[in-house]
């Protein structure tokens, strides 16, 4: 059995914007992490095939690395990517869909293919904990 997750938020940003945040280096060393705990490295190549990884400490001073492959790059609609944990084997499916509307953007976020529904509640907190501060970029 998988389990998924689904968050929606309003950002104050064009989709245009937004969509850079969610694909270069420079724009996920911005928001990715749970807390406000610094990154410490970022890559990414934002085209179907290309990779990312990133490297981020957690204020209570974990470290934790990801990365993936990105499936679809579709500006500035939609980004879907494989994510993991670089020490595990399993990835699971991360979209991202944007959406223009009056105040700027409805960012749905949905990761998918996650092994249960404990691991799917971590996430989703971890996750919300990265969108408040992209949302926080654009006040």
């Amino acid at each position: 059995m998988t389990a998924s997750l689904t968050i929606v938020r309003r950002i104050k940003a064009r989709p245009s914007i937004l969509f850079d945040l969610l694909v270069t280096a420079e724009g996920i060393s911005r928001w990715w992490g749970p807390d406000a705990g610094p990154v410490l490295f970022a890559e990414a190549d934002p085209r179907v095939g290309g990779r990312y990884r990133l490297k981020f400490v957690t204020l209570g001073g974990i470290e934790c690395e990801t990365g993936g492959e990105f499936l679809e790059v579709t500006r500035p609609e939609r980004v879907r990517m494989t994510w993991r944990w670089i020490d595990d084997a399993d990835a699971s499916m991360i979209e991202m869909t944007l959406r223009p509307v009056p105040e700027g953007t409805e960012l749905t976020f949905t990761q998918s293919r996650l092994p249960d529904e404990k691991t799917a509640r971590g996430h989703e907190k971890g996750w919300n904990g990265s969108l408040d501060k992209l949302e926080a970029l654009f006040p």
